[in-house]
């Protein structure tokens, strides 16, 4: 079985008013705090806002235990040295009982950005009245558990629509006909086919023509090639000739000289 993780649309956030009016504030804070984490639910998970909405109202009619309303204090830092401040719980009960009840709440949630997301969801007011009568909250009393109705049911996938062929759309006047203007039409996409069924044929006769044009290039330059080398040898045959030549008649005035001079 695979392990279940809530997905953002998985999750449905509902709105609750809870009376504070006489009730602990602890009991109060650890209630709230369950509600906006949402563990309330079945597919709650620590790493997932899947709380709801809580509208605390007469927050200021939240009591204290024991001897906390002198005993208890609230600390605040200035960031700065000697900036520590504290109030008592029975001053700010009597002045700020709204921050009293969030300051409570706050301290019950993760110290992260994920806390301060379910933070935002606590509106506390001092008295029995709430400007959010718009989203229709439901009351609910310390103790019980919140109604989860399930999963919200998953949007229906979207069907792209068949494209229908181009014949198809433009009707049986094109699909051809002998007679009338739809023959005539059809006739005229007949030989538009043949004329793209012979365009390739013309296609292949240019690079065959630029093939044989290659070809012809080549030759010329080989028998150029051929030309200028039976040149050369011819040159060179004519030169051994005449060396030979010149040879054979020094070798014969020689002789005629060799033959005067006996004489």
């Amino acid at each position: 079985m695979k392990t279940f993780s809530p997905r953002p649309r998985d999750i449905e956030r509902n709105w609750y008013v809870v009376d504070a009016d006489g009730v602990v504030l602890g009991r109060l804070a650890t209630e709230v705090a369950a509600i906006l984490r949402g563990k309330h639910k079945p597919i709650f998970a620590p790493h997932a806002d899947t709380g709801d909405h809580v509208i605390v109202i007469n927050a200021k009619g939240v009591r204290l235990t024991g001897a906390k309303e002198e005993s208890k204090m609230a600390y605040r830092h200035s960031g700065y040295p000697g900036g520590l401040s504290a109030v008592g719980y029975g001053r700010l009960m009597a002045q700020r009982p709204a921050f009293v009840v969030e300051k409570a709440v706050r301290g019950m949630l993760p110290k992260n950005r994920l806390g301060r997301a379910m933070a935002r969801k606590l509106m506390v007011y001092p008295g029995p009245e709430h400007p959010h009568a718009a989203q229709k909250p439901e009351p609910l009393a310390l103790g019980s558990i919140p109604p989860w109705t399930g999963l919200p049911e998953p949007p229906e996938p979207k069907v792209a629509a068949k494209r229908e062929p181009a014949a198809a759309k433009a009707g049986p006047k094109a699909r051809g006909g002998s007679s009338g203007p739809a023959g005539k039409k059809a006739t005229s996409g007949r030989t538009g086919a043949a004329r793209t069924r012979t365009s390739p044929a013309k296609s292949t006769a240019k690079p065959a023509a630029k093939s044989t044009a290659k070809s012809a290039k080549s030759t010329a330059k080989s028998s150029a090639k051929s030309s200028r080398t039976s040149r050369g040898s011819a040159k060179k045959t004519t030169s051994k000739k005449s060396s030979a030549t010149t040879s054979e008649g020094t070798k014969t005035t020689r002789r005629s000289r060799g033959k005067q001079e006996s004489e």
